[in-house]
């Protein structure tokens, strides 16, 4: 499953951190938190499909330049070493990059781990040094002049902060836009997806439209290993939806 987005080329990217509040960051992680979406079968661009790895709402058809979202985060189970990331970006449905930013909720064996991240995809995420815990009110943007400059914005409403960075990806195809429930990949393929629960996501929107169930070549995305469903989105209105566990 990994190998469909280890064949590019990697990509170089320029980023500069500029801090907001509570400044710092973390050393980059060893999976990626947001890879392209791998899909199951044939890509039907805006209408349901299925995942391997990533559960939400994206929309194509278009050039997007910017998309928007929050979240709360969730209380993650741990029975096990697992992993869950939530995140809105830019590519990775349809395209070979990802441009996003978001928190994880992870189980190192039975402890939790929540923190927050930006990934300009195929370099590894950067994790931030901002604390997050479950019941945070998260909010994110990413956004670009369509000329390969990133500005990627993630603020927490409950502590609070607001990071922000920019980067450059010139070969960025600007493709679609998703809010996203993902189980993260590492070099072995998909890994387990922790059981977060129920994930609640409001205020999506990309290229400033609100979107809704009648968005034109939205999907509507299912997690799944074959038979089994891993994540499950709820129907959208008015920006708001949300993503149930089902399996790891």
């Amino acid at each position: 499953m990994r190998r469909r987005y280890l064949c590019g080329a990697l990509v170089g990217v320029l980023a500069t951190a500029g801090v907001l509040a509570f400044g710092g960051l973390g050393s980059s992680a060893a999976v990626h938190r947001a890879a392209p979406n791998l899909r199951l079968g044939p890509i039907h661009m805006g209408s349901n499909s299925t995942s391997s790895n990533w559960s939400g709402y994206a929309v194509t058809g278009s050039k997007f330049t910017s998309v928007s979202g929050s979240w709360t985060e969730p209380t993650v189970s741990c029975s096990g070493t697992a992993y869950s990331s939530f995140w809105v970006g830019l590519d990775g449905d349809t395209s070979s990059t990802v441009e996003q930013t978001g928190t994880d909720a992870d189980c190192s064996g039975s402890t939790p781990q929540y923190y927050a991240w930006y990934e300009m995809y195929p370099k590894f995420p950067v994790n931030l040094s901002q604390p997050v815990s479950p019941g945070d009110k998260l909010s994110a943007s990413v956004t670009t002049d369509g000329r390969g400059n990133f500005t990627l914005t993630i603020s927490d409403a409950t502590k609070p902060w607001t990071y922000q960075t920019t980067a450059r990806l010139k070969n960025a195809k600007l493709a679609s836009a998703e809010v996203i429930a993902e189980a993260p990949s590492g070099s072995g393929g998909v890994l387990p997806l922790a059981n977060f629960g129920t994930v609640s996501f409001s205020g999506a929107t990309a290229n400033g439209a609100t979107l809704t169930s009648s968005t034109p070549n939205l999907d509507e995305i299912t997690m799944a290993s074959g038979s089994t469903v891993k994540a499950q989105p709820s129907s959208i209105s008015n920006g708001a939806f949300s993503v149930a566990w089902k399996h790891s």
